[in-house]
């Protein structure tokens, strides 16, 4: 087993942009991992439908 590394994980969550209402698409989390335990979030992406790889800031998260 690895002391450290990095794994790239896909979900399905339902988020929410003032434009489009609510919003349910695939967000990419790049997490840094330390004897099996996440350690750190690295990086969170979405992809749009159209292929366009967008920062998740900009939709906020549907409760």
């Amino acid at each position: 087993m690895k002391i450290l590394y990095i794994k790239r994980e896909t979900t399905y969550e339902k988020r929410h942009s003032i434009k489009m209402g609510e919003l349910t698409t695939k967000v990419t989390y790049i997490r840094k991992y330390l004897f099996g335990l996440p350690v750190k979030t690295l990086h969170k992406y979405r992809e749009t439908y159209y292929g366009e790889v967008k920062d998740c800031s900009d939709c906020m998260l549907f409760v």
